[in-house]
């Protein structure tokens, strides 16, 4: 899989509409320059007070034509520019999700929160800058800068150099010396506030020891120091912005006297009339206006960077984890879960403890056990939201936090609260698989039974749910996310006590429909509730992190005490039959 940069891809997925900015821009600019001139010839040809005004009348329509089309093309620039910049961005935020949605359970081991929430809040706005106050003016300042040269060209091949070379000044020289400056103040002051935030910090957390020892001042006193120094800092770089922004004024007229001087001798030698001097020279200043701003944008660039670092963070470690899968882990693929010698825990409590467990495709299994055993650490460890301590958790072959495309496309799950949208019965159910049609929605709506009820609704599936679907049962709403998964086809389906809160009736109902349609999938069932587990290959019951029970239903009447017991009390009725 090919590294994808932020920058290009998008330049050149919407080429025309880049290159269409660029040409608007520079005409915007050249406009601005040709009212100047027009301005300037208009001004000294009237002070030559001529016999008609039919003399100055094309200069006059020059001025309001230039003045109107520099009005219109900014607009239209402004225009098509965001337009453009509104579509990468568009683009970008998509490319973003696909690379965090596949990691959404476990990117939290892999990244700070704080840069995930600089990502997603603002590194991709930030990006919205460098194409309008960077990439785009630079742009169009070379294509300007070379219409000069060539336009110089035309009249006098040294004069074009000598112009090249001044100009280039304001281009080249100046934006370089600027972004290596403020490249290395920014490097200084990102240091130092690190090295104060985390003074600070220790100084929040030893704040007693701090009072108690009678020191408080010294460290007021040292951490203003600290401070002082990064404002100096702070300071240079605004004197350097100054001194920059003053050198480029003193260019932009040495430039414009330059060519007043030609013009003047162009005029001696019969050239050009000497109408077309002050011509000349407002011309050029209005165009190198335009240069000016390209020193603070360049050096701009470097508050980018990090923004682009956060985001190739991320991909390099989405085309990482890509690199490590191997064999078949499509959506219809079998897939051998092995749980190895395990152990996890938070702090000094261990809930997890060398645990083992392998399961083929088809399997099914139920897990049982008092809360805080580890049951709903286990769940998240096989969906790789967490990475083991020691030992491993593989799918295929392949660890279960690094597996791709998606771990939400190998393994699903339905709770005990399925969240529902206020949206229609079909968006909700479609959730599954968007790309599934109605007509595949129908299906899975009549494998879980909810087909003639949905039906006999005045709208049918496009009954709004309401949020978190309050108009509908308990059982019914588990029936539509049981839809969910079935559209979603995973080979793996973790059912985390999907039956709580429900009346016997409707969790027997459920159970059965569960059962009858997840034929062929591999069911990892945490309950507390004993009712079903004759459907179950083996039953598990967990403590202190361990398996301590395991074998079927039948097996485990006969053999286990304990659990006849536990049976007994939850299903005085047994009811086995109605589920199978």
């Amino acid at each position: 899989m090919k590294k994808e940069k932020w920058i290009l891809p998008y330049i050149k997925k919407y080429r025309f509409l880049f290159f269409l900015t660029v040409i608007i821009g520079s005409l915007t600019i050249l406009f601005g320059g040709a009212l100047m001139f027009t301005s300037g010839y208009l001004i000294t040809k009237s002070a030559t007070m001529p016999e008609t005004i039919l003399m100055v009348y094309v200069p006059i329509v020059g001025v309001r034509t230039f003045g109107i089309g520099r009005a219109a093309l900014s607009y239209v620039e402004r225009l098509v520019g965001h337009q453009f910049i509104l579509k990468i961005l568009s683009n970008m935020r998509v490319h973003l999700y696909e690379l965090i949605e596949p990691q959404a359970l476990f990117i939290r081991s892999r990244f700070q929160t704080g840069d995930i929430l600089g990502v997603l809040a603002d590194d991709i706005e930030h990006l919205q800058e460098f194409y309008l106050k960077t990439l785009i003016p630079s742009i169009i300042s070379l294509v300007v800068y070379s219409i000069i040269i060539v336009g110089a060209g035309l009249f006098s091949l040294p004069f074009a150099i000598l112009l090249a070379l001044l100009m280039g000044l304001l281009i080249f020289v100046g934006p370089y010396i600027s972004l290596l400056y403020v490249r290395a103040k920014n490097k200084q002051l990102k240091h130092g506030r690190n090295l104060l935030y985390q003074r600070f910090t220790e100084a929040v957390f030893g704040i007693s020891d701090w009072i108690f020892s009678g020191h408080s001042k010294t460290f007021i006193q040292g951490y203003e120091k600290q401070e002082q120094s990064l404002m100096k800092i702070e300071t240079k770089m605004q004197s350097f912005v100054d001194i920059r922004d003053i050198l480029n004024q003193l260019v932009l007229g040495v430039i414009v006297i330059v060519a007043v001087f030609w013009a003047n001798d162009l005029t001696i030698n019969g050239e050009i009339p000497p109408t077309l001097i002050a011509a000349f020279g407002l011309i050029l200043l209005s165009l190198l206006e335009s240069f000016l701003p390209i020193a603070g944008a360049v050096s701009d660039t470097t508050s980018y960077q990090q923004s682009l670092k956060r985001l190739d963070l991320i991909q390099e470690s989405r085309l990482k984890r890509s690199e490590t899968v191997q064999g078949d882990n499509t959506p219809d693929s079998k897939v051998l879960l092995e749980i190895n010698n395990v152990s996890f825990g938070y702090s000094d409590q261990a809930l997890l403890a060398d645990f083992s467990l392998k399961l083929e495709q088809g399997e099914k299994i139920a897990i049982i056990g008092r809360s805080g055993a580890g049951k709903s650490t286990l769940l998240k460890l096989i969906q790789g939201a967490f990475v083991p301590e020691s030992g491993e958790i593989k799918l295929n072959g392949i660890h279960a936090h690094e597996w791709e495309p998606s771990i939400s496309k190998t393994i699903g799950f339905l709770n005990q609260k399925p969240y529902l949208f206020n949206t229609s019965l079909l968006n909700n159910i479609r959730l599954g698989n968007p790309k599934a049609s109605d007509e595949e929605v129908y299906e899975a709506a009549k494998m879980v039974q909810l087909d003639e009820m949905i039906n006999q609704l005045p709208k049918g599936y496009e009954t709004n749910m309401q949020e978190t679907g309050q108009r509908f049962s308990g059982g019914e709403r588990q029936r539509i996310a049981l839809a969910r998964i079935l559209l979603q086809n995973t080979p793996i389906v973790i059912l985390d006590e999907p039956t709580v809160g429900l009346d016997p009736i409707t969790e027997i109902r459920l159970l059965k429909t569960i059962f009858e349609t997840l034929k062929g999938k591999t069911i990892i069932w945490v309950t507390h509730h004993l009712i079903g587990v004759e459907a179950m290959n083996r039953i598990l019951f967990l403590e202190n992190g361990k398996i301590v029970i395991d074998g079927n239903h039948y097996q485990l009447l006969e053999t286990e005490a304990r659990y006849r017991r536990l049976y007994t009390l939850d299903c005085p009725v047994r009811k086995e039959i109605i589920i199978k």
